[in-house]
């Protein structure tokens, strides 16, 4: 199964854990939710369950399962990357540098 960048998932109950895979997301998705009746979360269940059995793309799956923890306030937001960081700082200290 297909690799997507990791969500940090903080559940209802405190809890948290690393969705990378549409198994985690399967395994996300018994965690403790707010609603598990809302139409997102539904609609997220179903798709990866779909693509467990092979019969929906993974990356439709998995983006319904973001877009459900999300509008349930379940995801916890992401630090930039190092890279990111260091080309932000290289960014701002070369447009601090008078034109030549």
């Amino acid at each position: 199964m297909s690799r997507f960048l990791p969500l940090t998932i903080r559940f209802a109950n405190g809890g948290s854990m690393v969705v990378s895979t549409i198994a985690d997301a399967k395994k996300a998705l018994n965690g403790a939710w707010k609603d598990k009746e809302a139409p997102d979360y539904l609609a997220a269940a179903r798709l990866v369950d779909n693509a467990m059995a092979g019969i929906c793309r993974p990356a439709v799956a998995f983006a319904a399962f973001k877009k459900a923890a999300a509008r349930q306030g379940l995801l916890k937001p992401a630090d930039p990357s190092a890279a990111l960081t260091m080309l932000d700082q290289l960014w701002s200290r070369d447009r601090k540098k008078p034109p030549a």
